[in-house]
């Protein structure tokens, strides 16, 4: 094997790795909102006090985020991803010896510490080793980890914790996980990939990104992106205990939801870079399945309140499908806006803005719940964010091309 041929074959072994970094990241900061109606029970919470805890991860995670996203463009970016890795599983452990709302709520928020390096230290390593035609796949094998940690979740945790209860669960699953520590540090990219291959140029600041118009419809596609998937993942579960009447063993078909929109994940972000290698424009291509995307899982789920058991599930399936479809396109579009000098600052500012709705999403749903005795407002109001987003992506994003910052561009790229 020549030595373009390994280094093809090392880029793909990290992408699996970065995936499932991914999937254990979900799976980590999901497993709470599953457990959501055990733990209501046990410890007597109302809705409200379970939306304080579904959001408390995302205070420090969105607070975190732009600090995480200038080390990663500053620092060895594998060492500060596997700190943070080591840090959320640690968090995960400790959850499953949790006495009450505070201790959840601390274990909580340190899990959003550990986990804020993860997208900036993702996009830092893809925009470094993969050139613009590759990165929508690229992309979207790692985005796979986001539903398929959710189905993985859904499928395993529903099943172990109908059995066994809740705090069993947590501990064997952190202690599981940091064994993603090993192969990582074994096969970690080295190297500075494309950066090899430019010169020295102007690193923007994070005011420069702020000023840039694209970079406010990133923010607010993604602020309503995360809060469709946080209602999915926080809520679904206890919609589908309260008014569907599902045993939580049942809740576990839900786990078809993410499975499907992992599977859509790799599929539409090969079908975009082929789009692209044809000829047509970023632009066209990331916008319309971004947007084609988001608009389906919205209407999706806002169908079904209304709709009875079984076909609450074919409607979940096809949110599923939108959400693969739009999941695929949304860090190959930061990524092509801020180049390979501003792609983890890019992605931290980014996602501290799509993560407020982490914060609000599941307190303004609890809320909503509490005051309306049901979830019709909560879905209705789910799908309005939902179509607001599509409008972000094409109307406030522009043309897809990196922005001027000031210095010279790479030269060359390299084929991977």
């Amino acid at each position: 094997m020549d030595a373009q041929n390994r280094l093809t074959a090392a880029l793909w072994l990290v992408l699996i790795l970065l995936s499932l970094s991914l999937l254990i990241n979900y799976i980590d900061r999901s497993s709470l909102s599953l457990a959501g109606p055990l733990i209501q029970k046990e410890f007597g919470l109302s809705a409200s006090q379970l939306g304080v805890l579904f959001s408390a991860f995302s205070w420090t995670y969105a607070s975190f985020l732009i600090l995480a996203g200038w080390l990663v463009d500053r620092y060895n970016v594998n060492l500060i991803l596997a700190a943070g890795f080591f840090i959320w599983s640690a968090a995960t452990v400790l959850t499953g010896f949790s006495n009450g709302f505070l201790t959840f709520l601390i274990l909580r928020l340190l899990l959003g510490i550990g986990e804020s390096v993860a997208y900036p230290a993702y996009s830092r390593i893809l925009v470094r080793h993969f050139p613009e035609y590759r990165r929508g796949l690229a992309n979207s094998i790692i985005s796979i980890g986001m539903p398929g940690g959710l189905a993985v979740g859904t499928f395993v945790g529903a099943i172990l914790m109908g059995h066994f209860g809740w705090r069993p669960f947590f501990v064997v699953l952190g202690f599981v996980t940091m064994l993603w520590l090993i192969p990582w540090f074994l096969w970690m990219p080295r190297g500075q990939g494309l950066l090899a291959q430019a010169s020295h140029r102007l690193v923007p600041s994070i005011w420069k990104i702020l000023q840039q118009r694209s970079a406010w419809g990133s923010f607010g596609g993604l602020f309503t992106l995360n809060f469709t998937l946080y209602f999915m993942f926080n809520w679904l579960p206890t919609f589908l205990v309260q008014e569907r009447k599902f045993a939580m063993t049942k809740v576990a078909t839900v786990g078809f939801v993410y499975l499907i929109a992992a599977v859509m994940s790799p599929i539409t972000g090969w079908l975009s870079d082929v789009w692209i290698r044809s000829g047509a424009t970023p632009t066209l291509v990331r916008k319309t399945f971004m947007t084609g995307g988001q608009m389906l899982c919205g209407l999706s789920l806002a169908a079904c309140v209304i709709a009875g058991p079984d076909l609450t599930f074919v409607l979940l399936l096809s949110a599923g499908v939108g959400f693969g479809l739009s999941n695929s396109q949304t860090w190959a579009i930061t990524q092509t806006l801020a180049g390979p000098d501003a792609s983890g600052k890019w992605t931290g500012v980014q996602n501290f803005f799509g993560n407020w709705a982490g914060i609000l999403g599941p307190v303004i749903t609890g809320f909503v719940i509490d005051v309306t005795g049901g979830f019709f407002w909560a879905f209705a109001i789910t799908a309005m964010v939902g179509v607001m987003g599509a409008l972000c992506w094409i109307f406030v994003v522009g043309r897809l091309e990196q922005v001027e910052w000031g210095g010279p561009l790479p030269q060359k790229t390299l084929v991977v």
